[in-house]
């Protein structure tokens, strides 16, 4: 398994990254660690979470997933052995549960969010806390463009974020910080307040980025190279489209495009006329669609790791197993064809 450096740090982490958020949804606690141990069995170094888990959050399994790794840590002995990401829930009027809803990055709730984190995970640190999405009104999650909103009340408090994460660096609850579902001007934004105020800097950002989204290449993947600010790039495999099983007919009422109606970002017709042309493509050349889709997102430049996730032990060795595949110039030349006539249906 190859391993990158960690934006800025001397810190190496493998090119796959264990997703969780299907911890405490559709998977048990059992199936969890099973997932967790083979992970590691396979030079997989880093795995990321969020207080906001399992997904779609609701009252009866959020904070499951950490709750499930810190049960993982404790009986393998392994924390030291993992790159552990993490991250603080955002503003967000369907999320009353969390955090009796004080969903800010205020000095207080950045320590309370990380205390909660840390006493699930049964750990005394974690290695990346991230940002789960920008606290300021902007376009995330299916938002292709930005708009101004009216009465926008947010008031910069970014410096304060910084300063808030410094010290919690200095007293070795955190090591490193990122970012999550940003944006360019928030991405320079952060880096320039804290090398203005010399305050530690995103060592990276994780946004979506996969074959049906590609958005990240127009404006952040020159900023996390130049800034050496590599993306986590999660839903490399869109719900699921793009394993093909949808289209096949191998899909079950668990999965989760099926299973949850309301979160429709990567079923719509273009999405799947899109995924019908990649299937071809990956059936052209003999190879998997599943492991062709994650190996476009590893082998970009600007790519620090791709988080993985999976409901079963069968799509997960699967998925680990993209990390062999180098894709052609002939293969790349050919999905930017089919990127050209449907680009980005599921921003």
């Amino acid at each position: 398994m190859e391993h990158r450096k960690l934006g800025r740090t001397d810190l190496s982490v493998s090119k796959i990254c264990l997703g969780t958020m299907t911890f405490g949804q559709q998977n048990t606690e059992a199936e969890a660690h099973e997932q967790m141990d083979y992970a590691i069995d396979q030079g997989i170094n880093i795995f990321d979470t969020a207080e906001l888990y399992a997904v779609p959050a609701r009252p009866e399994n959020n904070g499951l997933t950490e709750q499930y790794m810190g049960t993982w840590f404790k009986k393998s002995g392994k924390r030291k052995d993992i790159v552990l990401a993490t991250k603080i829930t955002g503003p967000s009027a369907g999320l009353p549960f969390i955090r009796n809803h004080q969903l800010n990055f205020s000095g207080t709730q950045l320590r309370a969010a990380l205390e909660g984190s840390l006493t699930r995970l049964q750990t005394d640190y974690v290695d990346i806390y991230q940002l789960h999405w920008p606290e300021r009104p902007t376009n995330t999650f299916g938002k292709l463009g930005y708009t101004v909103t009216p009465n926008d009340t947010w008031e910069d408090n970014f410096l304060e974020v910084l300063q808030t994460i410094h010290e919690l660096i200095k007293a070795g609850k955190i090591r490193y910080f990122g970012l999550s579902n940003e944006t360019p001007w928030g991405l320079m934004h952060v880096i320039r307040l804290a090398e203005k105020h010399h305050l530690p800097v995103p060592v990276s950002i994780q946004n979506p980025y996969n074959l049906l989204n590609r958005t990240f290449e127009i404006g952040l993947a020159e900023c996390a190279i130049r800034e050496k600010c590599g993306l986590l790039a999660y839903s490399p495999m869109g719900f699921g489209l793009l394993s093909g099983k949808f289209h096949k007919k191998q899909d079950t009422p668990d999965n989760r495009i099926n299973q949850f109606k309301n979160l429709p970002r990567y079923n719509s017709p273009l999405s799947w006329a899109a995924t019908e042309k990649y299937i071809a493509l990956a059936e052209k050349h003999g190879l998997s669609t599943a492991q062709m889709a994650l190996a476009f997102v590893t082998q970009q430049d600007f790519v620090t790791a791709t988080i993985i996730g999976a409901t079963s032990m069968t799509q997960l060795k699967e998925n680990v197993g993209s990390h062999a595949l180098q894709l052609s110039t002939d293969i790349l030349q050919e999905i930017n064809k089919i990127h050209a006539e449907i680009p980005n249906p599921a921003p």
